[in-house]
């Protein structure tokens, strides 16, 4: 067993991590992360700290949104760079299983990246992959990757813990070492900030959450074309509806009487 002591933001990484292992145990898994609940097994953690079981199905329709939009540019761009931001303890490439060409870098705290090395130390062995040991706000760590490829920029249940500033930093400096790519990120808006006591992970972890953005197309700034954006109402497909349950269902088309509400939390998709 590894023993698991992080606070703050970093502790919501494993909130996450439980709602996709609970996922991929539900008789109809929307995710089906087998990754993800096979490293639950291993830590030392209560998981019903931070959020409650049923949370579990918002935290695997987030996560397959994202793998869909992060798959299709891939697909649009073989043998790309990828770099998964502020990965904590997320097995997207397991998920999305990666061609050997492809470079896949895995970015987080060095905490971070020893405890992914205890819990899959195959990922040391694998063509293509590496683990980065950084802050993504100190942007050193980019000197690191090459820069010779179109690059597809992932990030989940990051950028609301960063300040404007480097929020700004970052994209900008991925674009202009980069000859061209595509971002597929999940954002908060200005109301998600100020709404965050009311999430029970980032209030029961003490995290505080910095940036929020009402118009997605205000991205442009940083040097981004949106490309498409989902809100809440739209992360379950047409093929998941059916299995998320009649009382979510109806939550979800309750939320589009609530505009607001349901532009909290949205994905983006934007290339430059």
């Amino acid at each position: 067993m590894v023993r698991v002591q992080l606070t703050g933001a970093k502790e919501t990484m494993l909130a996450t991590l439980w709602g996709r292992a609970l996922d991929s145990r539900s008789a109809q898994p929307i995710l089906g992360d087998s990754a993800a609940d096979e490293a639950l097994g291993r830590l030392d953690y209560d998981f019903g700290k931070l959020m409650k079981p049923s949370m579990a199905l918002s935290v695997a329709l987030r996560a397959k949104s994202i793998d869909a939009w992060a798959r299709a540019a891939l697909e649009a761009q073989p043998g790309a760079t990828v770099l998964h931001l502020g990965c904590g303890l997320d097995t997207r490439v397991f998920r999305l299983d990666p061609p050997p060409e492809t470079r896949w870098f895995d970015v987080d705290f060095p905490e971070i990246a020893e405890l992914r090395h205890q819990l899959w130390p195959e990922l040391d062995e694998r063509p293509g992959y590496r683990m980065i040991a950084s802050s993504v706000t100190e942007l050193g760590w980019l000197d690191e990757v090459p820069a010779d490829r179109p690059v597809v920029v992932v990030a989940e249940g990051l950028t609301m813990y960063l300040r404007e500033t480097e929020i700004e930093a970052l994209i900008r400096r991925i674009v202009e070492r980069f000859p061209s790519g595509e971002f597929v990120f999940d954002l908060f808006s200005k109301l998600g900030i100020k709404a965050q006591k009311l999430n029970p992970v980032v209030r029961k972890s003490g995290s505080t959450l910095y940036w929020g953005l009402d118009d997605s197309r205000e991205l442009e700034r940083y040097g981004l074309e949106l490309v498409d954006e989902h809100n809440a109402t739209q992360f379950a497909s047409e093929e998941d509806l059916p299995k998320v349950g009649v009382v979510p269902r109806l939550q979800l088309k309750a939320l589009r009487w609530f505009p607001a509400v349901n532009r909290m939390g949205r994905i983006v998709r934007c290339r430059f």
